[in-house]
C-alpha cells in the first residue's frame, strides 16, 4: 500500500495525450508521461484495503501494493524487481492491456482508482531509463531443446522463462520480424517497437534463438520439430478471422481489419509492402465493423491517412454511460468506454445489422446497407436479436474493414499437418484443446507438445498471453526435469 491517508487527500490523475489534431499526423506514441513525483503521489493512493482485489483483476496477479508504495517511496529499482517476478514485458502491458486491476480496485466502487496502469507503465520506462534491466543468463544448461511456434506475448513471454531456465530455447516465427500481433496488428502509436526490439537484445543474451520467414506446416514440418526437440510449445495467435457472409462481400474495398493493419504497420516499420497488398483509407468514407480494439486501432489509422469519413458500427446495445458497481464490482463491467482513436474522430453507431453491400459498375464498394436490431430476453433468460421494421437504411461507403474478431486458430498447415500425423484435438471452438489445471496444465494430447495463449483460450488480451506463456514453461519445465523453480 502507499499513504494510509492518501486516497483521501490525492485526486486521481489521468495520463496526458497530445492534442489529436497534433497526433494524427505521425505513428509516433503520443502519451506525455506524468513525473516522478507525480507517479509517487499517485502510488500513495494504493489504500489499506485488506483485501486487494487488483490481485484477482490481473491475470498475471502483478503485486500491484507492493509497487505502488515502492514508487511512493521513490524506490523505483526494487519497484521494477517486484513488477518483473510476476510480469516479463511490463512495458507491453502498461501500454495496451486495458487494465481489468483498475476496476477490480477498491477505490473504483467510487471510480477512482488508483492509476495502476499509468504506474506500472512508469516503472518499466524508469527501469530500460536506468539500465536496471538485464539478462538473466542461467548459471547451468540442462541440455534439453525446445521449440516454441508463435512469437507474440505468449510465446515470448514461454521463450524467456524457458531460457532462464537453462533449457535451449528456439523460438519460430512466420512473419519477416520477430512479434506476432505486437509487431505488426498493433499500430506503432500505440507500442513502440523498440520495446519488442530491447526485449529480443535481452532474450538473445538469455540463450534465445530467433527464427523469422519459417511458416511451421508451410516452410517447415512440424515433424521437423517434434522429431528433433524434447518439447514443442504452440504459441500462435487465434488469427482466423470472423466473416460477414452477405450479398457483395466480394466487392472490392472490402477487407479484413488485420490486411488493413498489418501492410501500413509494414510501411511504418520500413518494410516494403506493393502498392497492390497496401490498403488506404486516403479521402474515402471508411467503415469499421466491430467495436472492439481492432476497430479501434483501424480507426486511429484511418484517421492518420486522412480518411474523410470513419464509421464505426456495432451489432450489440450501446453499453451504459456508467455501470451498477454493486452488480458488476470487483469484475471488468460492461459500459461505454471510448478510447484514443475513437476520441480522433469517428461516429459510433449500435444495434445495427449489415445486410448487403452495394457498388460501383467496377465492383466497387459504394454503400452498406443496414437494419436496426433490438435485443431481448426470452422465456429462459438468454438475449435473443430481432430486427426492427421499418427500419432499413444504408451508409455511404469506399472502404469496409471487418473487426468482428477471431473464431479460431487457422487450421490449415501446423495444425492439421498435426491433427493428421498425431491425433492432435481441438475443442469445440476449433482452439488447441489443454486444460490450466492439474497435473496435465498445458498438455495437448500429443505427447511432448504443449499449447498456451490465443491458441489455446482462443482471442484473448496481451496480459493473458504472458500468464499462459509463464505458465505453459512452468509446466514444461516440470515435464522435462520432474521439478521446477520456475514461478506460475
Amino acid at each position: 500500500m502507499g499513504k494510509p491517508t492518501g486516497f483521501m487527500e490525492y485526486e486521481r490523475i489521468e495520463l496526458a495525450y497530445q492534442p489529436a489534431s497534433d497526433r494524427v499526423v505521425h505513428y509516433n506514441e503520443f502519451v506525455q508521461p506524468m513525473t516522478d513525483a507525480e507517479i509517487g503521489i499517485q502510488g500513495a493512493r494504493c489504500m489499506d484495503c485488506g483485501i486487494p482485489y487488483c490481485h484477482q483483476g490481473c491475470p498475471v496477479n502483478n503485486i500491484i501494493p507492493d509497487w505502488n508504495d515502492l514508487v511512493y517511496q521513490q524506490d523505483w529499482e526494487s519497484a521494477i524487481e517486484v513488477l518483473h517476478s510476476t510480469n516479463n514485458f511490463p512495458e507491453f502491458t502498461g501500454r495496451i492491456c486495458p487494465a481489468p486491476c483498475e476496476a477490480s480496485c477498491t477505490l473504483n466502487i467510487d471510480d477512482q482508482p488508483v492509476a495502476i496502469k499509468a504506474i506500472e507503465r512508469a516503472i518499466a520506462d524508469k527501469a530500460w531509463e536506468q539500465g536496471w534491466v538485464k539478462p538473466q543468463v542461467p548459471t547451468h544448461r540442462t541440455g534439453k531443446r525446445i521449440a516454441v511456434v508463435g512469437s507474440g506475448p505468449a510465446g515470448l513471454a514461454c521463450a524467456q522463462q524457458l531460457a532462464r531456465a537453462g533449457h535451449t530455447v528456439s523460438l519460430y516465427e512466420k512473419e519477416d520480424r520477430i512479434g506476432g500481433l505486437l509487431r505488426y496488428g498493433i499500430p506503432d502509436f500505440k507500442l513502440a517497437k523498440t520495446m519488442i526490439d530491447r526485449r529480443m537484445s535481452q532474450m538473445r543474451a538469455e540463450g534465445v534463438e530467433f527464427h523469422t520467414h519459417c511458416h511451421i506446416g508451410v516452410d517447415l514440418p512440424v515433424s521437423k520439430l517434434t522429431d528433433d526437440y524434447d518439447a514443442v510449445v504452440l504459441s500462435g495467435g487465434s488469427e482466423k478471422p470472423r466473416d460477414l457472409d452477405v450479398p457483395g462481400r466480394s466487392f472490392n474495398g472490402i477487407h479484413f481489419a488485420m490486411d488493413f493493419l498489418r501492410a501500413n504497420s509494414k510501411r511504418v516499420q520500413g518494410v516494403f509492402v506493393p502498392d497492390e497488398d497496401f490498403i488506404s483509407a486516403h479521402d474515402k468514407h471508411v467503415i469499421v465493423i466491430g467495436g472492439g480494439d481492432t476497430g479501434s486501432d483501424c480507426i486511429g489509422t484511418s484517421n492518420r491517412h486522412g480518411a474523410t469519413s470513419v464509421t464505426q458500427i456495432e451489432i450489440l446495445d450501446k453499453p451504459p454511460e456508467k455501470e451498477d458497481k454493486g452488480l458488476t464490482w470487483p469484475n471488468w463491467p460492461n459500459k461505454l468506454r471510448t478510447s484514443t482513436s475513437q476520441e480522433e474522430g469517428c461516429e459510433r453507431l449500435w444495434n445495427l445489422l449489415t445486410k448487403s453491400f452495394e457498388s460501383d459498375a467496377d465492383g466497387n464498394v459504394t454503400a452498406l446497407n443496414y437494419v436496426l436490431v433490438r435485443w431481448d430476453k426470452d422465456e429462459n433468460g438468454r438475449w435473443q436479436m430481432s430486427e426492427v421494421e421499418g427500419s432499413e437504411a444504408q451508409l455511404k461507403a469506399d472502404l469496409v474493414l471487418l473487426a468482428m474478431g477471431f473464431v479460431h486458430p487457422v487450421h490449415e498447415g501446423m495444425l492439421e499437418e498435426l491433427q493428421e500425423a498425431k491425433g492432435l484435438e481441438l475443442d469445440p471452438r476449433g482452439n488447441v484443446k489443454g486444460s490450466t489445471e492439474g497435473a496435465k496444465a498445458y498438455f495437448t494430447n500429443v505427447d511432448g507438445v504443449f499449447a498456451a495463449g490465443d491458441m489455446r483460450r482462443g482471442q484473448s488480451l496481451v496480459v493473458w498471453a504472458i500468464r499462459e506463456g509463464r505458465q505453459c514453461a512452468r509446466a514444461v519445465d516440470e515435464w522435462l526435469m520432474g521439478r521446477s523453480d520456475l514461478p506460475r
